[in-house]
């Protein structure tokens, strides 16, 4: 998937087909005298579904499909003819889209499994032709009913990517070299703040057939909770991770401040974000020798007080298989 191609925030209009009317014909036949009311009741409108498709990972295809309209019921006939019911209108959508009414800014559904259905909007129901309204004292009855009008919606639909682990970090911290490396996913690297500007997803293979989802999120930078760069646009898509990691690289400056403002971060944007599961892993550690280290660690030790932490390299692959089985640890504990 490219990078243009990921959309995870649409704007779409709907509407569902509006029923037929019913019909007030009167049975006309040689031989049959006063044949009385035989009008067919209308079909339905068309209804408007959402389903969910594990095999979609994008907005994408909805991006330039703004308008999308289910057709309307059959009007009723003779001989007790009902009308056609109109077609329905299947959207399909990735797991993790949230639904909510534009004018009102409400969440009206979820999608979170695949060939989940969800109706957006409900077709007309078709009008009763007038054989139903017959009667001892109303035999020929002039009048039907007619359908009832079609339902139309504006809705946002909003893709929160579905991950088993979310990569949280500055610009630069190597989360794209890590997914690279853990996973088939080629996201762009290079050396400038800001290269991955959507989030990028990949499979991590694990030992005997098992695998887990890892998300690499833009970077966050401080103030981004106020939504300075793109970090607020962008904090939602760690909303759905079970596990977070925190990559931080071993050249920074201070590592626990760093940890603490990105934990600040997502604490001003959505507090209950700090009752996940975390893991500090200590990139770039390939530039530090043995004696650094554990300098370093003696210090990590004071200051994590119990909070798991790991070195890596991903360009020396060094630490990438404990990394893997601890990430596999909690997120089956």
């Amino acid at each position: 998937m490219t990078e243009g191609n990921f959309v995870d925030y649409v704007k779409i209009y709907v509407s569902s087909g509006k029923g037929g009317k019913g019909s007030t014909h009167l049975h006309r036949e040689k031989f049959i005298e006063k044949g009385g009311p035989d009008g067919g009741d209308g079909g339905r409108g068309g209804h408007v579904y959402l389903v969910g498709n594990k095999s979609l990972w994008t907005l994408f295809h909805l991006k330039f499909a703004r308008h999308i309209k289910a057709t309307h019921g059959g009007d009723g006939g003779s001989a007790r003819s009902t009308g056609a019911d109109g077609d329905d209108k299947y959207i399909e959508v990735p797991l993790g889209t949230v639904v909510k009414d534009q004018e009102t800014g409400e969440v009206l559904f979820e999608i979170t499994e695949d060939g989940e259905k969800q109706i957006l909007v409900k077709g007309g129901k078709g009008g009763l032709g007038n054989w139903h309204f017959r009667s001892a004292t109303n035999q020929t009855p002039r009048y039907s009913q007619p359908g009832m009008p079609s339902e139309e919606k504006d809705v946002l639909l909003e893709l929160k990517v579905l991950a088993d682990v979310g990569l949280v970090g500055f610009p630069n911290a190597g989360k794209s070299t890590l997914l690279s490396v853990l996973t088939s996913a080629k996201p762009k690297i290079a050396d400038y703040p800001f290269t991955t500007l959507k989030p990028n997803l990949g499979i991590v293979a694990y030992r005997d057939y098992q695998s887990f989802v890892m998300a690499d999120i833009p970077g966050i930078i401080e103030g981004a909770a106020e939504g300075k760069g793109l970090g607020h646009y962008f904090l939602r898509h760690i909303e759905r991770n079970s596990t977070l990691l925190f990559l931080i690289p071993a050249d920074a400056d201070d590592i626990k401040e760093q940890y603490e403002i990105l934990l600040d971060e997502l604490r001003r944007y959505n507090p209950e974000m700090l009752d996940k599961d975390r893991l500090v892993v200590i990139s770039k550690c390939d530039m530090l020798d043995d004696e650094l280290k554990a300098e370093m660690k003696a210090v990590l030790d004071k200051e994590f007080k119990g909070m798991p932490y790991m070195f890596i390299s991903s360009v020396a692959q060094q630490g990438l298989t404990e990394l893997k089985d601890k990430l596999w640890q909690m997120l089956n504990n």
